[in-house]
């Protein structure tokens, strides 16, 4: 952290009477010679001008891997070692049922779109392929692909300078990694609103007269250090720069994450999850965070992501999908009934989905194992076709029967909700060869 204070000049100072040892300190925000924190969410964003209508995704990672036979495909049929305790219930769209641990998404079924078939899956214990719509191997040696808002960020940029256009909710952790840069890099990682990202954003009763006097200082103290760089890695730091001290003069990142400054009827629909139960060493089933990803892509994020649970059930899976079943259940509800009042809905896509599905053989602790064969996803917003039931698997729900989606499909679609052309937009490597966002085409049956 850099933090700059008064004295005179002296041995080791620079020509201006600034010690080589002063810093610059603005509540707990560090901008200097070692990092920028804030300033780094912003390094390489393209200028342009800002829009307030924008489109957004809010992912929502279940993981640990929902079993995808007790929610959104009863197997009816099948064996009871099989089939499970769980019961369908209707929803209201004629001819789709759902399972019962979601009575709230089944009212809403006609805004909604489960994907019961889901495929490509590659089995590792994080959230990586639902983040970035790839394989952990693809592009490794150069840092890996990027997660979607790490493409956001690079393609679209901010749509209000003071809000960071990706922001992910929980840190990082095998079951709650809010998703990675890969090959853009840190200044396109996702801002982390908790801890000292949090405190990052708050003043600390240094009036804004003061926080323009300590920039301006901050920027002299700057000119001279880009003077010393030789390599011109500094150069395009101001910009950055003024985008942090952005963030520090506005108010709307702070309140976008005070829900207690949401209307109490509405905060009491999402609920708040608690108690919290099966969390382990995972996420909890936080509702107020869904609520707070509304009220970010309101303020203007791109791309909100956030894990809810932990859904990895060797044993006991009936009363972990019963706990986490009806809370998400209430959460989710909330969510798209609210972005629909809000007129919003069509342009946030929400997407709930885990990186892989359970095994249809209940094991002896009553658990379901991993199962990558197939996985399930829900879908709702984002201008889409809804009141659909995509795909089936076969009746022991081993593996897809009818219309399989692969993961890439769903990044496709959601890129296309966004306004992004899969076919012609790419991003370049470090290498500078472009890529493609995804090599599939998005889901028929939804755009």
């Amino acid at each position: 952290m850099l933090t700059i204070t008064g004295g005179q000049a002296g041995r080791g100072a620079y020509c201006d009477g600034v010690s080589r040892r002063s810093f610059l300190k603005i509540g707990s925000l560090g901008v200097g010679a070692m990092g920028l924190n804030l300033a780094d969410l912003f390094r390489g964003e393209a200028s342009g001008a800002v829009t307030q209508k924008h489109k957004s995704v809010i992912n929502i990672f279940l993981g640990g891997g929902p079993p995808h036979q007790d929610m959104w495909e009863i197997k009816t049929e099948a064996p009871k070692e099989i089939r499970g305790p769980f019961q369908p219930i209707a929803t209201n769209v004629p001819g789709i049922q759902i399972g019962e641990c979601f009575p709230k998404i089944a009212q809403i079924m006609d805004k909604s779109a489960v994907l019961r078939a889901v495929v490509g899956c590659e089995g590792r214990h994080d959230s990586f392929q639902c983040m970035t719509g790839w394989r952990h191997a693809d592009l490794r040696a150069m840092g890996g692909r990027p997660a979607m808002g790490s493409v956001l960020h690079k393609l679209e940029g901010p749509v209000h300078k003071s809000v960071p256009p990706y922001v992910g909710m929980v840190t990082a952790g095998v079951w709650r990694d809010p998703g990675k840069p890969g090959f853009l890099g840190a200044s396109y990682a996702p801002f982390k609103p908790e801890g000292q990202g949090l405190a990052d954003m708050k003043l600390s009763g240094i009036s804004l007269d003061r926080l323009g006097n300590r920039k301006a200082l901050l920027t002299s103290v700057d000119r001279l250090r880009r003077e010393a760089d030789s390599s011109g890695q500094l150069r395009a730091l101001d910009a950055y720069e003024q985008q942090a001290f952005d963030v520090l003069a506005s108010s709307k990142m702070v309140d976008a994450l005070d829900v207690s400054k949401e209307d109490p009827e509405i905060r009491a629909r999402y609920g708040t999850g608690k108690p919290y139960q099966y969390q382990y060493d995972g996420a909890a089933t936080n509702n107020e965070q869904i609520l707070m990803a509304r009220r970010l892509v309101e303020a203007g994020v791109r791309c909100v992501t956030l894990t809810y649970g932990r859904w990895d059930s060797h044993g006991n899976n009936e009363g972990l999908v019963r706990h986490h079943g009806v809370r998400i259940d209430q959460a989710v509800a909330a969510l798209v009934t609210d972005l629909e009042e809000r007129g919003m809905l069509d342009d946030v896509t929400v997407l709930v989905w885990g990186e892989f599905g359970r095994t249809p053989r209940i094991n002896k602790s009553a658990g379901r194992d991993h199962w990558t064969q197939v996985s399930c996803a829900y879908m709702a917003g984002g201008g889409m076709q809804t009141g659909q039931a995509i795909g089936s698997t076969n009746r022991l729900g081993e593996h897809a029967h009818s219309r399989p989606v692969h993961v890439q499909e769903i990044f496709a679609t959601v890129y296309k909700n966004l306004g992004i052309d899969t076919r012609n937009a790419t991003i370049a490597d470090p290498a500078g060869r472009p890529q493609y966002l995804t090599e599939k085409e998005p889901i028929a049956e939804l755009v």
